[in-house]
């Protein structure tokens, strides 16, 4: 289980001072595919880096499982954060590496030995598929294949919890529902909680099973996912549904002209 109390994360600016998060507040069972969305600007990210503290927070807790990550030391948080996997939306691959050191580089900086080392990224190399890849640089390879090396390195601890930031925005539709089914692939065998920051409510649809809404750096509506599709109570969760519907009345429009010449 995640649970965040009152946390709270100000940037300070040339001329002033901007707060991301406002003693926010949230609870995340553990299994749970767990979507957090928001227009940009909202916090989304601030989260879900404090959650592992890549971003300090100004005051609050976030505990996941029996740690308290807020309270940690810098020794007691780097052994922590090996329980904490995250994939990133730019990839944050080494270029100068191929797949198989990519994966590998969380054990060699934990002092796993290395057979230890080969044997753990091979395990997690074919869970993501990419078997055949390990020799590969990342310049070799897709988007989604990139994504995948992502995966694979975030999975290669073993952690409890997978952090997604906006893991899937710069792949294209085809590819997302990819990397959308091997996540889900992933929370059933290994049972991992998996928290997605992400503004995609196709991505919210086809794998989340509940969701939060941010906004101005506080959560405003918590509950399902067919909730929030069916009866949104924030502002930003209407504004969010008002945009698929209008998109679907237009592509509506569009495919019975079609349909008509």
């Amino acid at each position: 289980m995640i649970v965040i109390h009152d946390l709270s994360k100000t940037y300070k600016t040339a001329n002033d001072t901007f707060k991301a998060l406002n003693g926010l507040s949230l609870t995340i069972e553990r299994g749970d595919i767990f979507g957090i969305i928001g227009f940009s600007g909202a916090g989304k990210s601030t989260l879900v880096r404090c959650m592992n503290r890549l971003e300090e927070p100004d005051k609050g807790s976030v505990r996941i499982g029996n740690t308290v990550i807020t309270d940690l030391n810098e020794r007691q948080l780097r052994k922590a954060r090996q329980k904490i996997g995250m994939i990133f939306q730019s990839f944050n691959l080494f270029d100068g590496k191929t797949v198989f050191h990519n994966v590998a580089f969380p054990l060699r900086v934990s002092g796993y030995d290395k057979a230890t080392i080969r044997r753990r990224v091979k395990e997690v190399l074919e869970m993501v598929q990419l078997s055949d890849k390990e020799n590969a640089y990342p310049s070799q390879l897709s988007g989604g294949q990139k994504q995948r090396v992502g995966i694979a390195r975030a999975l290669v601890n073993e952690p409890d919890v997978l952090l997604c930031d906006e893991a899937t925005s710069s792949l294209d539709p085809q590819t997302t529902y990819s990397i959308l089914e091997l996540l889900q692939e992933i929370n059933r065998k290994l049972n991992l909680t998996i928290v997605l920051i992400t503004h995609e409510l196709d991505v919210l649809q086809h794998i989340c099973k509940n969701v939060a809404v941010i906004e101005q750096g506080k959560i405003v509506e918590n509950g399902t996912v067919d909730q929030f599709f069916l009866a949104p109570e924030s502002d930003t969760a209407r504004r969010f549904v008002h945009i698929v519907e209008r998109y679907r009345q237009k592509r509506n429009v569009l495919e019975g002209a079609g349909a008509g010449i």
